[in-house]
């Protein structure tokens, strides 16, 4: 194969493997982290000790009992006029609050994670023709609400027997959106595997038609710390996205804090592929600078002309020819 087109198909090959280095990252994070519930599970448990997503979930468990009075606890006082949940507000806050900080909320932060995780997993893997294939992904805060209702009786505060623990269903995924993200979830479980591969394959061969092959190595290693910098900044700027389009009513620094725990891994990728892509290709340009010279093996001294003082003694057959 003539030179030119060994560096012209090279650098094609050594191209596309850049380019692909951070859409592969992003989507083997996809397939194998989020949809990994073991991994999700580690990922979300350090949550429940987070300040602000216990605020937040004390506000939101808070707000739903607390309308749950209001449309069945009707207490009329001397005066007539209906009490309603108000005088169970600052009761409910702290309760909420303080449940937030046991033990008990920790196990039901894992444990609600993990089954909506895997509710969510079934729903995306489940076929088209399956019987609960169209039904939205919902979760429960049943259970929650029963143990603030505990602590609040434990306590003595009034009217807490009375509070209604009902089954609410929360959609998680709604029915209408489940047929697009099965597809994109299929698409990203194939993306997850062969984009990586599809990366390394097409460096490995772009390296081995260089002509000159220190070259390609550093330019592919440049190409890697750049596809982990794109990368990094692309999880920054899907934070601010992301922060930037939630509905009124959620908390920020609740769903930050949730953002950056899932991203966590994607991050440290991104900033090992920076760190590895400059690490080669500093060493590779520091060897080209240095040409540290070759060990030579010592050459043989020149034989020296024999003196006259040194010749052979003639032997007698010698002498008497």
């Amino acid at each position: 194969m003539p030179p030119r087109l060994r560096s012209a198909l090279s650098a094609v090959l050594l191209a596309l493997s850049c380019l692909l280095v951070p859409f592969g990252a992003l989507a083997a994070w996809a397939a194998y982290g989020l949809a990994d519930t073991g991994r999700y599970v580690s990922a979300m448990a350090p949550l429940a000790a987070d300040p602000n997503v216990r605020e937040a979930v004390a506000d939101t468990v808070g707000e739903g009992i607390l309308r749950a009075v209001d449309q069945h606890l009707d207490v009329r006082p001397a005066g007539g006029t209906p009490s309603g949940g108000g005088s169970l507000r600052p009761f409910v806050r702290d309760a909420v609050r303080s449940f937030t900080r046991t033990e008990a909320f920790r196990l039901a932060w894992v444990t609600g994670n993990r089954v909506t995780h895997d509710a969510v997993l079934r729903a995306l893997r489940e076929e088209e023709g399956d019987a609960a294939a169209g039904r939205a992904v919902t979760i429960d805060f049943a259970p929650v609400t029963d143990q603030v209702k505990r602590q609040l009786t434990r306590d003595h505060v009034p009217l807490a027997a009375r509070i209604p623990v009902e089954h609410t269903a929360v959609s998680v995924l709604p029915a209408s959106e489940l047929a697009s993200f099965r597809k994109g979830f299929h698409v990203l479980e194939v993306a997850g595997f062969w984009l990586p591969v599809a990366a390394v394959a097409f460096a490995a061969g772009g390296i081995a038609l260089a002509v000159h092959r220190r070259h390609a190595v550093a330019a592919t290693a440049l190409g890697t710390a750049l596809g982990g910098g794109a990368l990094a900044l692309a999880v920054a700027v899907g934070r601010s996205l992301t922060l930037a389009g939630l509905p009124a009513g959620v908390p920020h620094p609740a769903a930050g804090a949730v953002y950056d725990a899932l991203t966590g891994t994607l991050r440290t990728v991104a900033w090992l592929l920076l760190g590895l892509g400059l690490t080669v290709g500093l060493t590779t340009w520091l060897t080209r600078r240095l040409h540290l010279p070759r060990p030579t093996p010592p050459s043989a001294p020149p034989a020296s002309p024999p003196s006259p003082s040194s010749s052979p003694t003639p032997t007698p057959t010698q002498a008497q020819a």
